[in-house]
């Protein structure tokens, strides 16, 4: 299915912020690129070779289904992670493929010794263990069952990695409770090594641990919305460069998302605009219509709220954003053209239309906006 609209990805963008994440780490430290979420919506198979061309070999995905993706466009040495949910019929191909994946119930840990023995091959697990958060993960209780299984059926066990993930490393609010998981997790690493489980790779920090929790990058961080140019919060950039005595921020949006003028049109004071009664021109108005709704990822609740670039000028949105249609008032902006350049979200000469603040405006995070982009979107690397 063809797009009104089309996403622009910077491979400058992405070197930049590869770059910066390797000034960050600790030596020797190894970079899982998350690339869940469609790859928070900038396009897998746009993504991970671009990624690749910048060194990355290991990527994180959420489930079976999305590994798939990436294993149709991945190179021989690049490594793949299930960190989630694997569909039952999946297991064989993933286990026969060498993708590894979390094991966080003693189900999933049996799926995995059955078939890895019915195919006569080791299954390549990472032991995901509960240290707070309260998600998925082994508890104590079911830790200690999980290392007389993993023992008993070693032969078809590569355990590769131990995991668990932190709730809130971007809030000094959650910082005692980020301080105590990372504690237990050491314990629970401990408690593997006294059963003779020495999983090679340790992993826990996500993009803030990464940047407020040096100590929680153990052997490798999973990263994904700093590689995308985008700080987890706002608490988080503050800190950095407030640390770091910056002005400028160091990360590069990767991500740009433009559309065309499809019609223009004069509207008389006192009429209405689009639906219902939204919207109502105050004076003599001029307006173009933009084929981008909320079928395309362009929020319900950017009506009379969102901003567009046009001609390098912001031209609000007014009225109702429709399924497939939101209308600009162009009033103030000169010889704006049908066929015309728009931009949604990106630069546009000195104006800029940011994720954050196109976030902000939409009340929602940007992990949020990026991962409900539609696929059907043409993503070009530029």
């Amino acid at each position: 299915m063809g797009s009104t609209s089309y996403i622009e990805i910077s491979s400058d963008a992405l070197t930049n912020n590869i770059d910066f994440l390797n000034s960050i780490l600790k030596k020797g430290v190894k970079i899982s690129a998350v690339l869940k979420g469609n790859a928070y919506g900038h396009g897998t198979d746009k993504i991970l070779p671009a990624l690749e061309k910048n060194g990355i070999n290991h990527f994180s995905f959420y489930s079976s289904s999305e590994a798939k993706t990436a294993f149709e466009c991945k190179h021989n040495t690049t490594t793949i992670l299930i960190m989630g949910f694997i569909l039952p019929n999946d297991y064989k191909f993933v286990i026969k493929n060498k993708i590894e994946f979390f094991v966080y119930e003693i189900d999933v840990l049996y799926n995995a010794i059955n078939v890895a023995k019915e195919l006569n091959t080791k299954a390549i697990i990472h032991i995901d263990i509960e240290t707070g958060m309260n998600r998925t993960g082994f508890t104590l209780k079911n830790l200690k069952k999980a290392i007389n299984i993993i023992n008993k059926n070693i032969e078809f066990l590569d355990v590769k990695g131990v995991t668990s993930h932190l709730a809130g490393a971007e809030s000094i609010a959650n910082h005692f409770r980020i301080i105590k998981q990372l504690s237990k997790f050491i314990q629970r690493v401990k408690l593997l090594n006294e059963n003779n489980i020495y999983p090679q790779i340790k992993h826990i920090a996500c993009s803030a641990a990464a940047m407020n929790y040096i100590n929680s990058q153990f052997d490798m961080i999973r990263t994904g919305i700093l590689i995308y140019g985008y700080w987890p919060t706002k608490e988080t950039y503050i800190n950095y460069v407030h640390k770091h005595k910056i002005k400028i921020d160091p990360l590069h949006r990767v991500m740009e998302w433009k559309t065309y003028v499809m019609s223009i049109k004069n509207v008389n004071e006192g009429e209405f605009v689009g639906y219902g009664l939204g919207y109502q021109a105050q004076t003599n108005i001029k307006i173009m219509l933009v084929p981008v709704g909320y079928a395309n990822g362009y929020s319900r609740s950017l009506s009379n709220n969102g901003h567009v670039l046009v001609n390098s000028m912001r031209a609000q949105v007014i009225g109702t954003v429709n399924m497939n249609i939101i209308i600009c008032d162009i009033s103030q902006i000169e010889n704006v053209k049908i066929g015309d350049g728009v931009v949604l979200i990106g630069k546009q000469g000195d104006n800029e239309i940011s994720f954050a603040s196109f976030a902000e405006m939409n009340n929602s995070l940007n992990y949020e906006i990026l991962a409900r982009l539609p696929e059907n979107i043409k993503r070009i690397v530029v």
